[in-house]
Formats: C-alpha cells, structure tokens, sequence
C-alpha cells in the first residue's frame, strides 16, 4: 500500500500562509535586533507579533480547536512549525515556541476542565506565558530526571513545595509554572514524582538570575527559580499523584519534536542563504557553487536536510498513533541535533568571513542550534536508550527462545 505524504488542501493553505507571514512580517524584525529577543522588545515585541499573527490566521495552529487553534496533529505540525522556524523570531510569533507549545500539548492531554480553563485557555491564546520547572543544579535532576531533589509533602488541602530549580525556560515573565516535585520515594528512585500548576505570583515562588547562554532567541531567558514552602492546592495537581515521570512522557517526545521542526526551518534558511551566495560568487575562475568542495558542502546539506525531515515524519505517525514513540523520537532528534548545527556550519563555511559577521544571519543560527544538542536530552543519554532498548530486546528474545526451547525438549 503506498503511503501518501501529501497534506490536505487546508493544512497546505495553513503552510503557504505561515512561511508568507514568517518571511514578510516577522524576519525583518529578527534581522533588524540580530536575533536577540529581549532587545528586541521581549514580551511587548511578543504581544505585537502575536496580533499581527492573529490577524494573518496563523496563530497557535497545535492548540485544540475549542481553545482558538487548528487543533494539528504531529504529522500536519511539521511542515508548518518547519516554516515557523525560518525565523528565530518565527515560534514566538506564531505561539509555538518552547515551552509554551509542550505545555498546551500537556495540558489539553492530562489538565481536568477546571485546570484547561484557568491554565491553558490563556496560555493558547498568548494571554500568558508558562515555565516547566523540572531541571535542578547537580546533584538534583537534569539529564536523569531521576535525580529529583524538590520536595512536595502534603498539608492541609494541599501540598507545601521546597525546591530550587535551574535553566527554567521563559521563568521572567511568566504566568504560571509546572512544577515537578518529589512526593515519594528519594532521588534516584524511578517514580514518585508529581506535577504541580502555580501562578507565577504564588507567595514562595522567586525568579533568580538569567544563566547566560549562547542563544538568544527563546523569550524569558533560562533562569534559576527558587520555591520556599509554595503551597499548591490539591486541585492544582495535574494529573495523579506520584505520577509525575509518566505524565511527562506526554510531552517529551512531542516536545523533542517540535523542536526537530522549528530547528529545521532555522537550518533550512542557513543553507538557502549558502547556497543563492555561492550561486553568485566568482573565485578561482568560476562561481564559488562550481568548485567541487563547494559542491560536496551543498550536496551534504541537502542529505541532512532529507534524512532529518524523514526521520521527523517517521516519528511524527508514530506519535500520531497514540505511541509515546520512544526510540523514535530519541534516535530522530539525536541525528536532527547534530545535522542541523551540521547544516549551520557548512553554510557559516560556504560564505566565508560573510559567514561569521553580523551581516548575515549565519552566525546567530548556529549560536541557536548548537544547545539542541543538550536541550532535550544530551546526545549521548539518547544514544544510551537507544542501544538500552535494543540490546534489551535481544536479550528478551533470546530468554524466550531459550524458554521455549525448553518446552519443546519435555514433549
């Protein structure tokens, strides 16, 4: 049976609107504040173009039908989150960045109807911001979430949370925080945790510094936050208690995801720029596209740029078959990391001293692209699951054919 890779008429109008307005709207601003957002204006500038967005009909296309979007799955999300990510600016504008886009993925999935109406239906619309409050200074929970140290012990209605979390993105300027807290078991142990939702102006909730990074383009910087006995009422409990980790699979690899695609569109414009400059630029007696080692650069980008877009599509049906889709989504965005910082630097290289100055948007790509390959998992944790799950599988296979081995011999 052929498989059918097209999209319906109303997600191709969807697209062609989102890379007009991208490219005509947002990449201007982008290039005139260098990528950086805060200067560019940061929750103002945000307010702005989400307007403008709105205006175009683009606005949060993932966010459920009932709460203002077009209510994607992952498959259709793709090449339109592709297209948003042509500009730095582009998720912002169009409500799709991190981590606002996981966080109305989670909460249209997991939040109870009270929860959707105080949480997600201001987050869907842009009226807030949010912050996932998980990653802790070492040796609290990072890349082995396991290592959870914030404390929730329960209290009289509700739960009193003790914490101190770091690299929290979008904590300055945000309307509410999920929080994940230990409430059983000690760190180390693979369960225990719980989801908490909280108002950002919960009394014991504190914002600390901006943790310096090389991008610059994600809204409300990465930020240390400081929980000091936050009580969260049992209503604002997402989801079960103790549930936590599983819960957080429902974002996760959707997550990884969107990220694969919004990176894509970032490297996609790097190459397009490499490739109209080397098209045009004469050295050595002939147009630099000309050259064989030129040629090879643009050819390779072309590859990354297939394979990443394959594997995204490979996991996105997964997804969108109600998976959490584990080894794919781990093995799509470990390659899409690499080869899109790939993709950047071949083109940085393919332009020269163009490359890495200011007038050209080369060299603020790949200061985006690079944390892709921490963000969301390190490479080398994803490449321990991967290998994890496949060497497991082997073993299974071989204590049931040992099993059954056994069975046949006592017939």
């Amino acid at each position: 049976m052929a498989i059918d890779l097209t999209y319906s008429p109303d997600v191709q109008a969807l697209i062609d609107k989102t890379r007009s307005f991208v490219r005509e709207e947002v990449l201007p601003i982008e290039d005139r504040f260098l990528g950086n957002i805060e200067e560019a204006g940061g929750d103002e500038l945000r307010v702005s173009m989400q307007a403008a967005a709105k205006a175009a009909g683009v606005f949060a296309p993932h966010a459920p039908i009932e709460y203002g979007g077009a209510g994607l799955n992952m498959s259709d999300r793709a090449p339109l989150f592709e297209e948003g990510g042509y500009s730095l600016f582009g998720p912002t504008a169009l409500n799709i960045g991190a981590p606002d886009e996981g966080n109305v993925h989670m909460l249209a999935h997991i939040a109870s109807v009270a929860q959707k109406q105080q949480f997600l239906a201001p987050l869907a619309s842009g009226d807030v911001r949010s912050a996932f409050a998980m990653t802790e200074p070492a040796p609290g929970a990072g890349s082995d979430p396991s290592a959870l140290t914030t404390a929730a012990v329960k209290v009289d209605g509700g739960w009193k949370i003790d914490g101190h979390k770091w690299f929290i993105t979008g904590a300055d300027g945000a309307g509410f925080f999920i929080i994940m807290a230990r409430t059983s078991g000690k760190p180390g142990d693979r369960g225990g945790a719980t989801m908490f939702l909280a108002p950002a102006d919960t009394a014991g909730i504190k914002v600390g510094r901006h943790i310096g990074t090389l991008d610059k383009a994600m809204i409300g910087g990465h930020c240390e936050v400081f929980f000091d006995s936050v009580f969260v009422p049992d209503e604002n409990v997402l989801g079960a208690v103790d549930e936590g980790f599983s819960y957080a699979q429902v974002r996760l690899g959707p997550a990884r995801m969107t990220h694969v695609m919004r990176w894509l569109g970032a490297a996609r414009r790097g190459h397009d720029i490499a490739v109209a400059h080397v098209a045009r630029r004469e050295g050595f007696g002939s147009t630099l596209g000309d050259l064989g080692m030129i040629q090879k650069m643009v050819a390779d980008n072309e590859i990354d740029i297939a394979a990443t877009r394959a594997l995204l599509v490979q996991a996105c049906f997964v997804l969108d078959q109600g998976s959490h889709a584990s080894n794919e989504t781990s093995i799509a965005k470990t390659y899409a990391a690499e080869a899109i910082f790939r993709i950047v630097d071949r083109s940085i290289q393919m332009c020269g001293g163009l490359g890495v100055s200011d007038d050209l948007p080369l060299a603020r790509l790949s200061r985006e692209v690079r944390p892709f390959r921490v963000y969301d998992g390190p490479s080398e944790v994803h490449r321990w699951a991967i290998a994890k799950r496949v060497v497991g599988a082997a073993k299974k296979a071989a204590r049931d054919a040992a099993h059954e081995g056994v069975h046949e011999g006592t017939k």
